[in-house]
């Protein structure tokens, strides 16, 4: 059928055959196209009579199946896969057409993609979705960047598959030109990934240091999830603990290898950190705290290290830690998101990319894997006040992780006392101390630079820049 389906997807495995699915029960008309033409046959057999699919077994069938101007999301393999794809398509296309890359990209792929088929004039939007595979059916979290043109073809389409907040707002947006889209992706994925790790140490100081056994963890994550904490990883968290491996009859937690394994999100939000200068100190460590657990032969060569031996608290003494370290994991969270939003800003004014923090807080409420009921809260503070630098400026959090703080502190204490790893609570905390204090020993680092390499520091009293003679008389002159 010639030029009736409103979108097209090519790239059908789990992620792009489910998102295909998506569209089709949303009422559109969509083109298939799978390098495998068994794997596109196989969809319409299986799945066909949930809305109207146009099955295509060769490039031209698939781009001629699709209305103008044609919308084709790419779900393949980020890198030279999705080029190639790319390559093979552009040709077929004509002005006006939009490619939409819908895999994890590196964002300054996505830039060179969109500047290259722009010359052509074909737009090219790089896609971030969030959600899983259950996401890409039911309705993810999308994050689309490109230009405003390609979002006024594409955008009512986004909108009616994406996940709805729970006011009906669909959870998608313009995020801005060419690589914002996948550069917020990246930076959710960062989150995710502090996230995660710091649910991760809340569950071993709760197993280590109070005792507590999987199951009994799993219903405080319960209790955690009904209040300030609720979001989709401390619901998952507690269904994971609370599951027995049917072949050992032990925890499940306690049969799967404690090595985790990352796909380089997480590692490229810190690498662009650095280039940008922004401080992720709790995405970077959780980000080393995965490499460190796939190190499996420093872990053995280090058994033998000298370290305290941890004692379980009594009952009462347990449950009192218990409430400390949700409060230390709210606390760490908030840095956490904070981090993030921090360098969603930095990007945005390194690539003029105008983002708005209160729109991505507000399309992160649902489908995506970070969806938590605070991020409400994030979207009100950005709406409030847009040039909020810090979400630790806004005053209901700053009240909040104030109020945790000793609590937080104590948390830190007794993990270091027990020799329990929390690198995420301890980097979050380092952080929040480092903002809040008057006076930081950055003063004698650069004492240090300028003694060593001449590298001048700037003085507390009057403007320029100095520096002192300390091979000779050490006395200070202005530098050029």
């Amino acid at each position: 059928m010639s030029g009736t389906a409103q979108i097209g997807v090519t790239g059908l495995a789990v992620m792009g055959r489910n998102l295909a699915r998506n569209f089709a029960r949303n009422g559109f008309t969509v083109a298939l196209h799978n390098r495998t033409t068994a794997k596109t046959d196989a969809l319409v057999k299986e799945f066909g009579d949930e809305g109207s699919f146009v099955a295509a077994h060769t490039p031209e069938e698939f781009v001629a199946a699709l209305e103008r101007p044609r919308r084709l999301v790419v779900m393949v393999k980020a890198g030279d896969p999705t080029d190639a794809v790319i390559q093979e398509f552009a040709p077929l296309l004509e002005e006006g057409d939009v490619i939409i890359d819908g895999g994890n990209a590196h964002f300054e792929d996505t830039r060179r993609r969109e500047k290259e088929l722009r010359e052509h004039g074909i737009h090219f939007v790089g896609v971030g979705i969030s959600g899983g595979e259950e996401g890409a059916l039911n309705g993810p979290s999308i994050m689309p960047g490109g230009s405003t043109q390609s979002y006024e073809s594409l955008g009512p389409l986004l909108e009616k598959i994406a996940a709805k907040a729970k006011d009906g707002s669909p959870c998608t947006t313009h995020i801005g030109p060419d690589g914002a889209g996948h550069f917020v992706k990246m930076v959710h994925n960062g989150i995710e990934y502090a996230d995660m790790q710091l649910i991760a140490e809340a569950y071993d100081l709760l197993r280590t240091v109070a005792g507590y056994s999987p199951a009994k963890i799993a219903e405080t994550f319960r209790s955690w999830n009904t209040g300030r904490l609720d979001s989709y990883l401390i619901e998952i968290t507690a269904e994971v603990l609370a599951h027995t491996d049917a072949a050992t009859g032990k925890p499940f937690v306690d049969i799967v290898q404690d090595r985790a394994e990352q796909k380089g999100t997480g590692r490229w939000t810190v690498q662009i950190a650095l280039d940008l200068g922004v401080p992720v100190s709790g995405i970077a460590e959780a980000v080393f705290a995965r490499s460190l657990s796939g190190h499996a032969d420093l872990r053995e060569a280090a058994q033998g290290l000298a370290g305290p031996s941890p004692t379980a608290l009594d009952e009462t003494a347990a449950a009192a830690f218990a409430d400390q370290v949700e409060q230390a994991l709210y606390a760490s969270k908030i840095v956490s998101y904070t981090q993030g939003f921090h360098q969603i800003r930095a990007g945005s004014e390194a690539y003029h990319w105008d983002i708005g923090l209160g729109a991505v807080a507000a399309i992160w409420r649902a489908g995506c894997i970070i969806r938590a009921a605070f991020l409400d809260r994030i979207r009100a503070a950005y709406d409030t006040r847009p040039d909020l630098l810090s979400l630790l400026s806004d005053e209901q959090f700053a009240e909040e992780i104030g109020a945790a703080q000793d609590d937080w502190r104590t948390v830190v204490a007794e993990a270091v006392r027990q020799g329990v790893p929390t690198p995420g609570f301890a980097a979050a905390l380092s952080y929040y101390d480092g903002l809040r204090a008057d006076r930081l020993p950055a003063a004698l680092t650069q004492g240090q630079r300028d003694f060593f390499g001449a590298h001048t520091y700037r003085r507390t009293d009057r403007e320029g820049s100095f520096h002192t003679l300390w091979g000779g008389d050490r006395s200070e002159v202005e530098a050029g």
